[in-house]
């Protein structure tokens, strides 16, 4: 799954597909054109930054990000459209417009976006995070880090059940960098196969995310060898998508990881 932010103040690319006029179509399409390409299977388009310390953005301005974005890249390429949106009419217009999954930091927690959800039918991504983005990396707090995520993502995966949305359609993020410390985050990805066993597919984004400069001092433009091995990580530990800055990058990771896996066959 390759990112496509667009927004101006995302954590790594914040303003890469932004020009003085707003969203840069030439751009857009380009990123997307490499990240397809190189074999993405999904693109993951958002208009609202979750980094830490982010502030929320209207609906109307979160509407006319996206819907552009969208149209660009399913009118052009063969590829899944992957709405990183947490707002009910957003989810909507995304499904009218041809997006193929909802992808959502806050697990439908916001009013009417899990009746929003069940009517889109897409299938929609989980994820768990302790707080807001605003306030999310303010002293974290876990009796067991990986225990908890999974009695999260069973709660709002029972919640869904209630409101029609059958498990078929659901994948759990244990929200790497969401709520969480570096020992949080790299206790999760040494456990990860605990989440893989709940049975739905796996979504993980570690890429160039804070845990690595917790590791090694590199800033966001130099994590791309320590995101690649995070990824070949969490593939081992039962991950089924990686939301990733860097496909090309990433795919040659997996490459390499699926010629293993067949050789031993």
């Amino acid at each position: 799954m390759g990112i496509l932010n667009v927004t101006p103040d995302s954590f790594s690319d914040g303003g890469a597909l932004f020009s003085g006029s707003g969203l840069n179509f030439d751009a857009l399409c380009h990123a997307a054109e490499t990240m397809v390409l190189a074999g993405a299977s999904f693109l993951d388009v958002g208009g609202e930054s979750t980094r830490p310390g982010a502030l929320a953005v209207s609906e109307q301005e979160e509407m006319d990000r996206v819907l552009g974005a969208i149209t660009c890249i399913k009118n052009r390429f063969d590829v899944e459209v992957s709405l990183d949106t947490s707002t009910p009419k957003v989810m909507l217009a995304g499904a009218e417009a041809g997006v193929g999954m909802i992808n959502d930091v806050r697990a439908l927690g916001r009013e009417g976006a899990v009746e929003a959800a069940a009517k889109t039918g897409l299938p929609i991504c989980l994820m768990h995070m302790q707080g807001d983005p605003l306030t999310m990396q303010a002293g974290p707090q876990y009796r067991d880090v990986v225990s908890e995520v999974i009695e999260f993502l069973e709660q709002r995966a029972a919640l869904c059940s209630d409101a029609g949305i059958s498990r078929e359609r659901l994948v759990f993020d244990p929200g790497f960098g969401f709520g969480k410390t570096p020992k949080h985050n790299f206790t999760l990805l040494s456990r990860l196969s605990e989440v893989a066993a709940l049975g739905q597919p796996v979504l993980v984004g570690l890429s160039r995310k804070s845990m690595i400069a917790s590791v090694l001092d590199r800033d966001t433009s130099q994590r791309l060898p320590a995101s690649l091995a995070l990824a070949v990580l969490a593939m081992t530990e039962g991950a089924h998508i990686l939301r990733v800055h860097d496909v090309v990058e990433t795919m040659d990771a997996v490459a390499m990881m699926t010629a293993c896996a067949e050789a031993s066959l």
